[in-house]
């Protein structure tokens, strides 16, 4: 993907990998690179940035379309592991095209009964690299994701380091979408 837009308004971003909160401002050019999850990764002469679904506005009317439906339709019976893994693969690294279930980011998951009914989730994830200062912004979506799904009464998704990531972590599907098989 390699769109074009002038920006209609200032837009609140994120710098890719440092994590900071940066105003890209009306009239800036950007180039979409990837519009996966409920996020746009877009290249300036300043850098990688991830715009939010809810600042994809300041890409004008044509910027509504880049992102398909990120709604999660409730699955019948009760909250299991598949339900969340399937919300997890809905949340993506900004720099690469597959989601961070088939990168090899995610370690464990479990649930356990909460005190008002509903379910808690415990997930322990891992970045590509220690110093991204994305990890927290990946995590954020990952806990909302989970905290959409009927029945969870809280999500925290904790990040680790050990084992440390390798490229050998990527599932088979996501060596393929790389074009690593």
């Amino acid at each position: 993907m390699s769109t074009s837009f002038t920006l209609v308004k200032d837009c609140t971003t994120t710098l890719i990998p440092a994590g900071d909160t940066v105003i890209l401002e009306k009239g800036t050019t950007v180039t979409v690179t990837q519009a996966l999850g409920n996020s746009i990764t877009v290249r300036t002469n300043l850098g990688l940035f991830r715009i939010n679904e809810n600042d994809i506005s300041a890409l004008g009317p044509e910027g509504k379309n880049l992102l398909k439906s990120d709604s999660q339709k409730s699955a019948e019976g009760p909250l299991n592991d598949e339900m969340i893994w399937t919300a997890l693969r809905g949340c993506f690294d900004p720099e690469i095209p597959i989601n961070i279930v088939d990168l090899g980011l995610i370690y464990d998951l479990d649930i356990a009964d909460g005190t008002q009914g509903g379910k808690i989730v415990n997930v322990k994830m891992t970045l590509t690299a220690q110093g991204c200062g994305m990890g927290p912004v990946i995590a954020a979506d990952a806990k909302a994701k989970i905290e959409l799904l009927a029945g969870v009464e809280s999500a925290e998704v904790s990040i680790v380091w050990e084992p440390i990531w390798n490229p050998r972590m990527i599932s088979e599907a996501g060596r393929k979408e790389l074009g690593l098989e």
